[in-house]
């Protein structure tokens, strides 16, 4: 919205600091050479202007990049929280059933071992009438 002033720019008339409410003009010279400050002045605040909407516009670039990148970011971390989720809960059930399977073993071999316990008792029984009854048959000899 600024543009820089040219050599057909109106330029403001300067007052004289001895004269301070009066009206008068300055030499030429003088005019022409404030005219020029001005100039200058006018075309460095326009290039500043321009070098400050140079910056927006490389930070602006880097906003959308970085908002680009997050929204990348969270629907990887969305479906990621999803596995883990899922993940967890597959863990449990699958805890929970080898829990159950431990049960189950140690229940199995608490009843072999009986089993193993009783056959080894009905062996001995076993062993003990059978020399009973040789001794019997052997006395009836």
């Amino acid at each position: 919205w600024l543009k820089p002033l040219g050599p057909s720019s109106r330029q403001p008339q300067s007052l004289c600091p001895a004269s301070v409410g009066l009206r008068h003009r300055q030499p030429s010279h003088v005019m022409a050479s404030q005219g020029a400050t001005l100039q200058n002045y006018n075309n460095e605040l326009v290039k500043s202007i321009e070098d400050l909407r140079e910056k927006r516009e490389e930070v602006n670039r880097q906003i959308l990049k970085e908002e680009e990148d997050k929204a990348k970011i969270q629907k990887e971390l969305s479906i990621l929280t999803d596995r883990l989720q899922k993940l967890n809960e597959s863990l449990v059930r699958k805890t929970q059933a080898r829990n159950e399977y431990d049960k189950t073993i140690q229940e199995t071999e608490a009843a072999y071992m009986k089993i193993l316990e009783s056959s080894q008792t009905l062996l001995h029984v076993l062993k003990r009438e059978t020399v009973n009854l040789t001794k019997k048959k052997q006395g009836s000899d």
